[in-house]
């Protein structure tokens, strides 16, 4: 019997594999005639892939080990011949028989228990120097991508309170995205590749890893969920946020060239995103907004499809930097109508309002090939390598999503009309509480009384004494004047009511339909209560309590009507003397004394009313003010400073949205 030893069957199971099937199965094991074999059936291999280290995947794959820690040979694994050993020692002949016998055999199964222990030990070593040496560097932003992005999240944080969360949604999906895509690999970028039903997209996807990864064929659809190729280590981190599972995940061909040309990329093959099966139309849109890149696959019979214009294509027209339209097929169109297909996708394209890369400037590329015959796929290659090699797709991903998500909260932030709340229009308010309070009558009211105390003062006594009878003659019944003042209520509510209205559409006007409602909002607020605060100050400053004050020349003014009185006086009990005997007649003198008191009390007072119209206009006017000043501050206080507030929180969201975009917004 010939001795098969465990290093023989190692190497033989070796040769074995390295016959097999030359492209890799990442998370699984090797496949033979390109047939792929389930991970299950090597359970160490299963365990090596979710570590991400598929070299140990293989090695355990190769190498099964018991749980005595014995190679299995394929002699001993031969069911069909019973007498077969089973055992190392009979394949080599070694017998059991007395002492020295299990001395031999103990010794032999310490020898490769601590030959396992090494192996085991040494392997994890390479396996944890081989993962530390491949977590790749993260994704950074530069300056004005972060400056934008921070402006973003100030600008959702100051409208959460105005806008609602339907409205914000989208652009706190581009944050979170943004943040969680700056925490993977920089080194990596993630390239989709979609296209409608039968457009030879999963050939393509097989063409660039060089090796049958992706189902084709003439059933639909084909593709029933992404799959992932990597032509380096250290993306898996990037594919589990796909949310492609172990089993889909997959290697290129292995081949020197291939790796340093597109190493870094990770291609994603997607189901059709007009196939018949919902859940891989959510699957599309769901990996659509993950990945950095998308290679659109049309071919000559659906480039001008209605479903990808409208639903692709058009709304990721601002992502044109990021996007590869690829006609396939071209081996089916004769002569020049390749070209003149190109030339008409080019015109759709445009119409979309995608920009072309093209003559240098930035904007989508657009190729023409065959994955079946290979033409264009080097071309292909070539482009999408240096594209990988830039690292620059993830970062120009994210500010399109930006551009995009500003875009849609374009008519929340900006309308490019003059907004604000002009000098006029804060006067027009003012002036309106103040005629709401009276300002005007109280300042006509405090004129009067002022001229009242004038006449009071250096009119003549016996006019007064008129005056005080008549008051004494009026009926005090009190009725009219109740009715007037509740009317007068009701009046001065309406017109304080009219005043904020006016002066909230005034503040209003121009600005967006949420901060419109918000500053609408505010004036009622501001609105309550705001007459009964004016009536309380109209109490307060209205009239001063006691006289108004008196000028210098009153006390003057006073001795002369007194004067005259006097002399009336005396001129009189002249006069009635002499009737009555008691004096010796002489009416000159008496006559004249009378005339003269007379004469200069009238004359004294309608001097003192002209000298008296200045200090009481001033007067008048000075109380005027005092009420318009406080009516206007009440106003300011519960009206005014609260859509001001407003209004300085739409501009400062308007300068937030001034930086998301990275530009001026227009007028306002």
């Amino acid at each position: 019997m010939t001795a098969v030893t465990d290093q023989d069957h190692t190497d033989e199971h070796t040769d074995e594999m390295d016959h097999a099937d030359p492209s890799p199965v990442e998370g699984g094991s090797e496949g033979t005639s390109g047939n792929r074999l389930p991970v299950e059936d090597a359970p160490d291999a299963k365990d090596a892939a979710e570590v991400g280290d598929p070299e140990d995947a293989d090695d355990h794959a190769r190498v099964p080990a018991d749980t005595s820690g014995r190679t299995e040979s394929k002699a001993s694994a031969d069911p069909a011949n019973p007498s077969s050993p089973t055992d190392p020692e009979e394949a080599t002949g070694s017998w059991d028989d007395g002492l020295i016998a299990r001395r031999v055999n103990e010794t032999t199964a310490a020898q490769q228990a601590a030959a396992v222990e090494i192996r085991a030990s040494r392997a994890q070593a390479v396996h944890a120097a081989h993962h530390t040496a491949q977590v790749p560097a993260p994704l950074a932003y530069d300056g004005p991508l972060r400056s934008r992005l921070d402006a973003l999240r100030e600008l959702v944080g100051l409208s959460r309170t105005r806008l609602d969360s339907g409205t914000l949604a989208e652009a706190g999906r581009v944050l979170d995205e943004a943040a969680a895509r700056r925490r993977l690999s920089g080194q990596h970028t993630v390239v989709a590749i979609a296209g409608a039903t039968g457009s030879g997209k999963s050939q393509l996807f097989n063409s660039l890893a060089g090796v049958a990864i992706s189902e084709t064929g003439v059933r639909r659809p084909t593709t029933a969920a992404p799959i992932a190729c990597s032509w380096s280590d250290g993306a898996a981190t990037l594919i589990d946020r796909l949310g492609i599972p172990g089993r889909l995940r997959r290697r290129p061909l292995q081949s020197a060239e291939m790796e340093a040309q597109l190493r870094g990329l990770v291609l994603v093959d997607l189901p059709d995103h007009d196939s018949a099966a919902v859940a891989h139309r959510e699957q599309v849109d769901r990996v659509l907004a993950l990945v950095d890149a998308v290679i659109w696959v049309v071919d000559p019979e659906k480039y001008a499809d209605a479903i990808l214009h409208e639903r692709y294509l058009r709304p990721m027209a601002g992502h044109a930097e990021v996007m590869f339209v690829v006609l396939n097929q071209i081996d089916r169109l004769p002569g020049e109508a390749a070209d003149q297909v190109l030339d008409d996708l080019r015109r759709l394209l445009d119409e979309d309002g995608i920009a072309l890369g093209e003559y240098g400037e930035p904007g989508a590329t657009v190729l023409s090939l065959s994955a079946l015959t290979g033409d264009g796929i080097p071309e292909l290659r070539e482009v999408l390598g240096q594209f990988v090699a830039d690292r620059g797709a993830a970062a120009r991903r994210i500010s399109a999503d930006v551009d995009a998500a500003a875009w849609r909260l374009r008519p929340v932030y900006a309308t490019g009309r003059r907004t604000g709340l002009s000098e006029e229009a804060r006067d027009e308010f003012a002036a309106r509480l103040a005629d709401s309070v009276g300002a005007t009558a109280a300042g006509e009211a405090a004129e009067r009384a002022w001229l009242r105390n004038a006449n009071r003062a250096c009119g003549t006594p016996w006019l007064r004494l008129w005056r005080w009878y008549n008051d004494r003659r009026e009926p005090a019944t009190g009725r009219l004047q109740v009715r007037a003042q509740a009317d007068e209520e009701a009046t001065a509510r309406q017109r304080v009511e009219q005043a904020v209205r006016t002066v909230a559409d005034r503040a209003s006007g121009g600005l967006p339909a949420p901060w419109a409602q918000a500053v609408r909002e505010a004036a009622v607020r501001g609105a309550q209560g705001l007459p009964e605060a004016l009536d309380e100050l109209a109490t307060r400053a209205g009239l001063p309590v006691g006289r108004p004050p008196r000028p210098g020349w009153w006390p003057a003014a006073v001795l002369a009507q007194a004067s005259m009185t006097i002399l009336q006086v005396v001129g009189g009990l002249w006069l009635v003397g002499q009737i009555i005997g008691f004096m010796a007649p002489n009416l000159g003198v008496p006559v004249l004394l009378m005339v003269a008191g007379i004469i200069g009390g009238p004359l004294v007072e309608w001097s003192c009313r002209l000298a008296a119209r200045g200090p009481a206009r001033r007067y008048g006017l000075d109380a005027e003010r005092r009420l318009r000043e406080a009516a206007a501050g009440c106003g300011r206080a519960r009206v005014l400073d609260p859509l001001a507030a407003e209004l300085l929180r739409y501009r400062e969201v308007r300068e937030q949205y001034g930086r998301v975009t990275g530009a001026g917004i227009g007028a306002g």
